[in-house]
């Protein structure tokens, strides 16, 4: 049975509802950390509603790192706590709730020293493995040592002149935005109420407190108020924004810093791991992908816009620069098919006003009630996501209903996760009827999990589904109508951004696929002639002020670069 679609009707329905109906909570913000709060408080049996400004995952949680891990720079820190709660959480995904989504990969530590650094390291990553696992199922192997030569061997394309040897550890590897769009839809799939591409425009009140929001449907222009008796935002470097919307005495304050990644063919590189690599600003990581590397991160302050944050040319050069260092066949411009910049919002220390609303703090997020009736929680990482979750929803409850009705997420497996393993195990017949090989079904598996039965039924009823895009043959065309009519996706850009990775997957960002998809997408959209141009216009126009962008030597002009190209739904009305 195919689980519940999310499209444009599903998408009018919950609007209508959540315009009519008193929600017990409605969350603000669709990244990864609203997505999990609304599957949270959906399946302790509250009525819940989710609206996010763009699309889902647009935001931080479509251009991360990639990465599921415990963060070892903490444990040099001796953070022992936070590292412990993330490794778990990190195999709790691996292992239970998305292994379809959520996969291993190795990286190398490199050792410049003979004799010092190796027992050094080796004691921290140790500590690592033990750690991931106590009271959890081990979903990697245990680190290893290689000398130099043994380094060569997993990646023959390295410098021998910088490292003596490495240490081989695993952590876990995530396409962001399908699991954030997953766990929308796994809360969809439970009673959630959901909708894109609404507006909060202001916070309405009872007796002080707040007691709903005020928003605009982006799509329609439509004006209306959503009444909830709790609104928790999770609403990133927006978090001040947001709060200030509630005329918040106290609160968060959430600085942005920009992370960029660049994504290099997989043939370029000779290797089959990746590496982890200490930097004077921040951690870098070369990370293998099926079909490509990405190499990232940055980390610098950012006072630009925070919709559309772009990679500059200093940006690339300093990631090609510190990736060269262990290369050696060293990368160029040239190599570069496809960047993405994303904001990490730094949570300052201290809550604005005078600090006295009740907060909880950890580490890495925090929870506060930042006016009455509005909690807001910031920090944190996409690997802890489910733990900020059920933070955030136990501290809008209260103790006493926190206790009556607990967190459920810990044994609630994402959408496609059920059934995945016996997939697998079936990859090499599975579609065979369509004269799929097992890396295609490998490919829709580790997107779709058991939702790939939903795919197949639906070549079956239109044959021309199974085959693959022209232009973009790694995806069939039933991927991008199925982003039409179960994922949600109402614009050209959600397909080639977020649904799949197009935009800079591939060197022409998915141009000459173009054609193809959008009349898919009008065949399930409904869209006109005229409505299909704009779309491919706009994503047009999107592509080229990016690349635009990425020409210019900072943030101030990339930006005003990347400006150039209106938003999708002023482009397209």
């Amino acid at each position: 049975m195919s689980a519940t679609a999310m499209n444009p009707a599903s998408r009018a329905a919950a609007l209508s509802r959540m315009a009519t109906e008193e929600l017990d909570v409605l969350v603000v913000g669709g990244g990864v950390t609203g997505a999990g709060i609304v599957l949270d408080a959906v399946t302790r049996g509250l009525r819940v509603g989710i609206v996010e400004g763009q699309d889902w995952a647009s935001g931080t949680s479509s251009r991360s790192s990639k990465l599921l891990h415990g963060g070892l720079r903490y444990l040099q820190a001796l953070d022992f706590k936070l590292v412990n709660e993330a490794l778990h959480e990190r195999e709790l995904l691996l292992a239970t709730l998305a292994p379809h989504l959520g996969k291993p990969v190795s990286f190398l530590y490199p050792l410049t020293k003979k004799y010092i650094e190796r027992p050094y390291v080796a004691a921290g990553i140790t500590l690592y493995d033990v750690m991931a696992r106590l009271g959890a199922k081990a979903t990697s192997p245990f680190h290893r040592h290689h000398t130099l030569a043994g380094v060569q061997k997993l990646f023959p394309d390295v410098r021998p002149d910088v490292m003596v040897g490495a240490i081989q550890y695993w952590d876990g590897r995530v396409d962001d935005a399908r699991l954030t769009l997953t766990l929308v839809r796994t809360a969809v799939e439970y009673g959630a109420l959901a909708a894109n591409r609404v507006r909060v425009t202001d916070f309405v009140k009872t007796n002080g407190r707040v007691s709903g929001a005020e928003v605009t449907d982006l799509e329609s222009g439509e004006n209306f108020t959503i009444k909830a008796k709790h609104v928790i935002a999770a609403a990133g470097v927006w978090t001040e924004a947001t709060q200030d919307l509630a005329e918040a005495q106290g609160g968060l304050k959430v600085l942005a810093s920009k992370g960029i990644h660049i994504v290099v063919p997989k043939e370029r590189l000779n290797g089959e791991v990746g590496f982890i690599l200490q930097t004077e600003k921040s951690v870098l990581f070369i990370i293998p992908w099926e079909r490509y590397w990405v190499i990232g991160t940055t980390d610098t302050p950012y006072e630009q816009d925070y919709v559309h944050p772009v990679a500059s040319q200093a940006d690339i050069d300093y990631v090609i620069d510190h990736a060269n260092v262990v290369l050696q066949k060293p990368i160029t411009r040239d190599d570069v098919i496809g960047t993405w910049a994303g904001l990490r919002p730094l949570l300052q220390p201290a809550t604005k006003g005078d600090g006295t609303a009740s907060t909880k703090v950890s580490r890495e997020h925090t929870v506060t009630e930042a006016a009455p009736g509005l909690v807001t929680i910031a920090g944190g990482k996409l690997t802890t996501y489910r733990v900020m979750a059920e933070d955030a929803v136990d501290f809008a409850l209260g103790e006493s209903q926190a206790k009556a009705k607990p967190s459920q997420t810990k044994k609630t497996p994402l959408m496609g996760a059920a059934g995945y393993s016996v997939l697998s195990a079936q990859a090499d017949t599975l579609g065979r009827e369509f004269g799929w090989d097992a890396t295609r079904v490998t490919h829709l598996l580790n997107r779709y999990g058991s939702e790939i039965n939903t795919l197949i039924a639906q070549c079956r009823e239109q044959e021309d589904l199974a085959k693959p895009v022209e232009h973009a043959p790694d995806y069939l065309r039933a991927e991008f109508a199925y982003g039409c009519t179960h994922e949600g996706a109402l614009h050209l850009e959600d397909l080639l951004v977020n649904r799949t990775r197009l935009t800079y997957e591939i060197a022409d960002s998915g141009l000459a696929a173009l054609p193809e998809i959008a009349a898919l997408a009008a065949e399930k959209l409904g869209w006109d002639d005229a409505r299909r141009d704009a779309e491919i216009a706009a994503y047009t126009a999107r592509v080229e002020a990016e690349r635009d962008a990425a020409s210019q030597p900072d943030d101030a002009s990339a930006a005003q670069a990347r400006s150039a190209a209106p938003e999708v739904v002023d482009a397209v009305n």
